[in-house]
């Protein structure tokens, strides 16, 4: 594999054209193939795929040549595409003759992709998920995991600027690039620029500015409304295998790096959605660690962690991505060297997640960090863009303000009211617990007592404040002692703002927007 790529923005605009033309979008694809072989092909069983596209028609065959990689001849290809296209693909090292006959061969990923709700085709390299291929020191990364994880959590609503920081294959700053006014998306490695530079000209794109560089060094003293990262974040030793996923930076240094640098370049009011991982360790718990990677002041910062590993899972789980089988004499040297490393550094865990900033000018940094491991299959985004507003409410307010103010129920949220088998009695059921889930977003649920559901139901945004709903319910059970009154309302209070935390409930200022 070159170190660079010969994409002119002619060839990729006309093969995405022509593509598109022949119905070979990700949802002429999925329509083509059925449902079970185009799980299949999201599993990497190519011969699935293969028997779903016998039928010889124009889409079949460019499935079997642009993802299942067959060989054809340029007449074969020609027939499908055109033979101008084909020899501009010959040009322009998009296709290669292969080396034991005349047939052709895809040297690069052209992939059509459903990315912020449009189709999009991407460029990359060539990866595992349907031929034996090892990822070489320079591979670019297509649309993966980690890359629809951040789409989920990066908004697409209006802003004027938006960096990209490790653009890759340019997949984030393609979704950012139709709502920004302005894009700048970066990348140390020069190959990876060369592909975002095909992507955008395939789809059209022309508000994205490519830059070369190392970090935040190619923006050095700018800042931005949005940032988007998804960066090498791999936790291990300070050293680069593979530049997509390792960053040369020890342990979990990488996260460090960008959560601290995208404080220093967000905007008034800007907000920064980062893809990261972090060290648990005998030391300090993961939100110590994670939090001490933030200025004191300016930030209000929710971090999410999505899952956490043990470090033999972690390790084994890397080697597989670069085709190192953990049972083989180099995956139990690697295996061991790395673990090594881990346990000089007392790591008992790597975590995996979501950092989401806020720049909030002057005012101290608040810090949320906390697991997100219950299923959901909603899109972060409009979660994210909510909490910032909740927390928003919620900043500077007094135990009195919480108090007076009108709430309601988020429509939607599911109460649960639990009861066991009565054992002291031995007959009958006893009340176990309760709890109010939200049925939308990421489903966060709160376990609640009797006390604090009665209070839950008295809440209307034009009915009575919070302080009256607790009266109502001190005076209903007999509390008219003023101390224990203000115990009430405290945990009353305290209750209140951890439901409108996770938006179980909301205030009527914010429900009203």
């Amino acid at each position: 594999m070159s170190d660079s790529v010969t994409v002119s923005p002619e060839t990729a605009k006309t093969l995405a054209q022509a593509l598109a033309k022949a119905g070979f979008t990700s949802a002429g694809i999925a329509e083509h193939l059925g449902p079970a072989a185009t799980q299949a092909m999201f599993r990497g069983e190519p011969g699935v795929v293969r028997h779903a596209c016998q039928d010889g028609s124009r889409l079949s065959r460019l499935i079997r040549f642009f993802i299942l990689r067959e060989p054809c001849t340029a007449a074969e290809l020609s027939d499908v595409l055109s033979q101008e296209l084909v020899q501009l693909l010959i040009d322009d090292c998009v296709v290669a003759p292969a080396t034991d006959n005349a047939e052709l061969h895809i040297a690069l990923d052209v992939r059509p992709h459903a990315i912020a709700d449009k189709e999009r085709f991407v460029f990359s390299d060539l990866d595992a998920s349907m031929t034996d291929i090892v990822p070489g020191h320079d591979h670019v990364l297509g649309v993966g995991a980690a890359s629809l994880s951040l789409l989920s959590a990066a908004p697409q609503t209006p802003v004027s600027s938006v960096l990209d920081l490790g653009t890759g294959s340019g997949v984030q700053a393609l979704a950012q690039a139709h709502v920004a006014k302005r894009v700048v998306a970066t990348d140390v490695h020069g190959r990876a620029l060369d592909l975002a530079r095909a992507t955008f000209a395939a789809n059209g794109v022309d508000n994205v500015e490519l830059r070369q560089g190392s970090w935040f060094e190619p923006v050095a003293g700018e800042r931005f409304d949005r940032i988007v990262a998804n960066p090498p974040f791999v936790v291990g030793l300070p050293e680069v295998g593979h530049v997509y996923r390792d960053s040369g930076l020890d342990l979990d240094a990488a996260s460090e790096l960008v959560v601290s640098g995208a404080v220093e370049h967000l905007a008034e009011g800007g907000r920064a959605f980062i893809l990261g991982s972090w060290v648990h360790s005998k030391d300090a718990s993961w939100q110590s660690r994670v939090a001490s990677w933030l200025p004191s002041t300016g930030v209000n910062a929710w971090v999410l962690q999505r899952d956490v590993v043990d470090p033999g899972m972690y390790v084994s789980t890397w080697l597989r991505d670069e085709s190192i089988d953990p049972r083989s004499t180099e995956g139990i040297e690697r295996t061991e060297r790395w673990l090594e490393h881990f346990a000089q550094n007392n790591v008992t865990g790597i975590g995996f997640g979501w950092i989401v900033l806020e720049d909030i000018g002057d005012a101290s940094t608040e810090v949320t960090a906390e697991e997100l491991s219950q299923h959901f299959t909603d899109r972060l985004a409009p979660e994210v863009e909510e909490y910032f507003l909740r927390s928003d409410w919620l900043r500077g307010k007094s135990f009195a303000e919480v108090l007076d103010a009108q709430y309601m129920l988020r429509p939607g949220v599911a109460l649960e009211e639990v009861s066991l088998a009565d054992t002291e009695t031995g007959i009958g059921f006893a009340p176990e617990v309760i709890r109010v889930t939200r049925t939308d977003g990421p489903r966060f649920t709160h376990t609640v007592d009797a006390g604090v559901l009665s209070v839950l139901r008295g809440l209307h945004p034009q009915g009575l404040a919070l302080r009256d709903v607790t009266g109502l319910y001190a005076a209903a059970n007999g509390i008219n002692d003023e101390a224990a009154l203000h115990e009430l309302e405290q945990s009353s209070s305290a209750a209140i703002v951890d439901l409108v935390r996770h938006g179980v409930v909301l205030p009527a200022e914010i429900a009203a927007i």
